[in-house]
Formats: C-alpha cells, sequence, structure tokens
C-alpha cells in the first residue's frame, strides 16, 4: 500500500516559478519511480515528467528546459521545480509512482494556476 501527499500548487503570474513536492509512505513496497502528471479539463492525464531509482529522467517536450523533477536520497520524495511558467502549464498536477510490482499510484492533485 502506497500513501501519496502533494503540497506547492498555487496561482503565479505567467513568467515565474512553484515547486511541488510529493511525500510516498509506502508499506510492504519498493518504489521504481516517481513523477508527475497533469490533467486539463475535457484532456486526458498527461506525463509532465518522471525521474526512476537510477535518477533517470523523462519529461514533456512542452517542460523541457523549464521544469526539473528531481528526489530525496531515500527515493520517497519527488519534487518538481517548475519555472518560466506559462498559462498552458494550468492545471491539476498529480503525483505518481510506481511500485516494484509494476502498481502505480496517484496522489490527490494539487492545482496549479497560470492566469493569461
Amino acid at each position: 500500500q502506497v500513501r501519496l501527499v502533494e503540497s506547492g500548487g498555487g496561482e503565479v503570474q505567467a513568467g515565474g516559478s512553484l515547486r511541488l513536492s510529493c511525500a510516498a509512505s509506502a508499506i510492504g513496497s519498493a518504489i521504481v519511480a516517481m513523477g508527475w502528471y497533469r490533467q486539463t479539463p475535457g484532456k486526458q492525464r498527461s506525463l509532465v515528467a518522471t525521474i526512476n531509482i537510477a535518477k533517470d529522467t523523462d519529461y514533456d517536450d512542452s517542460v523541457k528546459g523549464r521544469f526539473t523533477v528531481s528526489r530525496n536520497k531515500v527515493g520517497n520524495t519527488v519534487y518538481l521545480q517548475m519555472n518560466s511558467l506559462k498559462p498552458e502549464d494550468t492545471g491539476v498536477y498529480y503525483c505518481y509512482c510506481r511500485t516494484h510490482l509494476q502498481r502505480d499510484y496517484w496522489g490527490q492533485g494539487t492545482q496549479v494556476t497560470v492566469p493569461s
């Protein structure tokens, strides 16, 4: 069982920065990857950035060079540093993690709003 707790969303003007955090509590499971997905009204949830236990990262093309995903040493907390935010970055950001059993877990979501 894995529980994810997110923090750090909010509203920021275009060009500003926000940092999202997500802490995982895993009982009986080893976390092999964590990351962030974004969902906007009428669209499917889509990948923003992920990081695995080897610290390999993957980013959506739209955020490359502006967002940075990282994790703590233990590997149970993931961060998303978002710089140069744009209105199109607006959405609900969901933390996710994958365990060694290839099961995915999701956080409750945190709203990020960048007014146009």
